[in-house]
C-alpha cells in the first residue's frame, strides 16, 4: 500500500473513435492497481472536443470495459460538464499572477514559427505578452489565457516506471490554458479533473510524459498535491513500428466479434509490458494479487496476434462446453434443441484446436447447415459411383447399430473397410463429404456420433 490515504486511479479516454488496444491495456493496469491496493478505479470520458466526440464512441468504451469486466467504482464523469470549474481555475491562475492574457495574432504566431524554423530552434511562443500591459487597441479584442511557465531550472517528473525524468524549463513555452472562445484546453482540464476526483496515481502511455511535466507545473502553481505518475511504454507492431491496423491492432469490439474471450484478452494485455517471472497464464485473482508498478518494463512491447490466439486457445480449452454454447448462441441465434445437443457432444473435440470462437463456429457449421447439405467442389469429385455404392452399404449397417457411440461406429467402419478390402480414407472421405459438405472437419467418428443416427441416415438419403 502506498503512503496516501486511498489509492484512486482513473481511465480517461476520448470518445472520438474506437477503443484501441493500447487504451484497453491502460484501463486494465489502472483497474488492477486500484484493486491490488483496495482503492478506487474511476472512469472519465474526455469529451470536451464536442465536434469529434460521439455517443457511438462512448457506447464502444462502456461496452468494451463491461465486456472485459473492468468495473469502475462510481458513475462515469463527462469532462464537458466540468467546463465552468476549469474556467474558474484558469481565472484563479490569472488572478494569482500564474497566467496572463495574450493578444498575439495568427500572423505574429506564424512569424514566430518561421523564425524558430529558420534558426533551428524549438517552435514555441516567445512570451511577447508575458509582462506587457494591454492598451486601447486590445479593448474588446479576443485573447487567450496562457500559463506563466517557469523560465529557468528544470521540472522533474518522479515516475514509477521511467524513473526521474528531467525537463529543462527553457524548452517549454507559455502554453494556452483558455482559448479565445473561453473553452479550456486539455492541459488545464485534465489537471483540474484529476485534482477534483482525488486521483492519487496516473498510469498512462509514455506519449504523455512531456504533458506530465507541464501538468506538474500547473499543480505546483495551485499548491495542489501532485499525483504519482507512471508512464508505460507504448505497444508496437510485430515489426517494431508504430502500432496500426496492418499489425492487427483493432478496436476492442472487433476482438470480441472475432471470437476472443475477455479473460484471454486481459491475460494477453497484462503480459504486454508487465511480467511476473516466466508465468504466462493468470487467473483474475492472481492478476489482482500480483500486479505492481515495479514489474512494468521500460521498453515497448510488441503486439503478437499468434500469441494472443494461443492464449485464447488455452482459455477456450478450459471453458465448460455449456458456457461455450452460451457464447455460440449469441452468434447463432436459431439453433434447435437437437443442434444444441449435437454441438455439446462434439465441443470437447473441437475446442482442443480452436483459437477463436469464430473458428469453433466454422467447425460446427456442418451441424448448423440446413438440409440438404450443399457439397463443395472437392466433395462432389470424391463422390464417385463406386463411393456411393459403398456409402449405401454402410448406411444399411449403420441402421442396424443398436448403441450409437464413437467406439461402436469406429468398429463398424473399420470392419467394413477390412471386409471390402478398402483403404479407410476411401470410405471416410465420401462419408464426410455427404455429412458435412466438405472434406475438412472433425474426426468422422465424432461427426457421426454428434449428428445422431436419424440425422446421419437422412443426410445420406438426401445425397444418394
Amino acid at each position: 500500500m502506498e503512503d496516501q490515504k486511498q489509492v484512486i486511479t482513473r481511465f480517461a479516454p476520448s470518445p472520438t473513435g474506437y477503443l484501441h488496444i493500447g487504451g484497453v491495456r491502460t484501463a486494465l493496469f489502472n483497474w488492477l492497481y486500484a484493486k491490488n491496493n483496495n482503492g478506487k478505479f474511476l472512469l472519465r470520458i474526455e469529451d470536451t472536443d464536442r465536434e469529434r466526440s460521439s455517443q457511438d464512441s462512448i457506447k464502444v468504451i462502456l461496452d468494451g470495459l463491461n465486456w472485459l469486466n473492468l468495473d469502475y467504482d462510481e458513475e462515469p464523469i463527462y469532462q464537458h460538464q466540468n467546463i465552468n470549474r476549469h474556467i474558474e481555475i484558469a481565472n484563479l491562475l490569472l488572478k494569482n499572477g500564474k497566467a496572463y492574457k495574450c493578444w498575439a495574432t495568427e500572423e505574429e504566431l506564424s512569424l514566430m514559427r518561421e523564425e524558430a524554423k529558420k534558426n533551428g530552434l524549438p517552435i514555441k511562443y516567445n512570451g511577447m505578452w508575458r509582462n506587457k500591459e494591454s492598451g486601447e487597441s486590445e479593448k474588446n479584442k479576443p485573447f487567450v489565457l496562457r500559463f506563466k511557465a517557469p523560465l529557468k531550472g528544470e521540472t522533474i517528473v518522479h515516475d514509477k516506471v521511467q524513473g526521474n525524468v528531467s525537463f529543462l524549463n527553457e524548452n517549454f513555452d507559455d502554453f494556452v490554458i483558455l482559448r479565445s472562445d473561453s473553452t479550456p484546453t486539455y492541459m488545464l482540464s485534465v489537471v483540474v479533473d484529476d485534482h477534483d476526483m482525488n486521483v492519487s496515481h496516473i498510469i498512462r502511455g509514455d506519449d504523455h510524459l512531456t504533458n506530465a511535466a507541464k501538468q506538474k507545473q500547473i499543480y505546483e502553481s495551485l499548491n495542489w498535491k501532485v499525483p504519482v505518475f507512471s508512464h508505460i511504454s507504448l505497444i508496437h507492431g510485430s515489426d517494431g513500428a508504430k502500432l496500426s491496423k496492418r499489425h492487427g491492432a483493432l478496436g476492442i469490439d472487433s476482438y470480441k466479434k472475432e471470437g476472443y474471450l475477455p479473460e484471454a484478452m486481459k491475460n494477453y494485455l497484462l503480459r504486454l509490458g508487465w511480467s511476473h517471472g516466466d508465468k504466462e497464464i493468470f487467473s483474475q485473482e492472481e492478476m489482482i494479487k500480483l500486479f505492481s508498478l515495479k514489474n512494468i518494463g521500460k521498453s515497448s512491447s510488441r503486439l503478437d496476434i499468434e500469441k494472443l490466439k494461443n492464449i485464447n486457445n488455452h482459455y477456450i480449452k478450459n471453458t465448460y462446453e455449456k458456457d461455450l454454447l452460451v457464447i455460440i448462441k449469441k452468434s447463432e441465434k436459431t439453433l434447435s434443441k437437437v443442434q444444441e445437443k449435437s454441438i455439446l457432444k462434439i465441443l470437447p473435440e473441437i475446442k482442443k484446436s480452436s483459437k477463436t470462437i469464430v473458428e469453433i463456429i466454422a467447425s460446427l457449421s456442418f451441424i448448423i447447415k440446413e438440409r440438404p447439405i450443399k457439397l463443395n467442389e472437392d466433395s462432389k469429385k470424391i463422390l464417385t459411383l463406386e463411393a456411393k455404392k459403398n456409402i449405401e452399404k454402410i448406411k444399411k449397417m449403420l441402421q442396424t447399430l443398436d448403441t450409437w457411440d464413437t467406439s461402436n461406429i469406429e468398429q463398424l467402419l473399420k470392419d467394413f473397410s477390412i471386409s471390402e478390402e478398402l483403404k479407410f480414407k476411401d470410405i471416410a472421405l465420401p462419408l464426410r463429404a455427404i455429412l458435412t459438405g466438405t472434406l475438412s472437419s472433425p474426426s468422422i467418428y465424432n461427426i457421426l456420433d454428434c449428428l445422431g443416427k436419424d440425422e446421419v441416415i437422412k443426410r445420406i438419403n438426401d445425397i444418394l
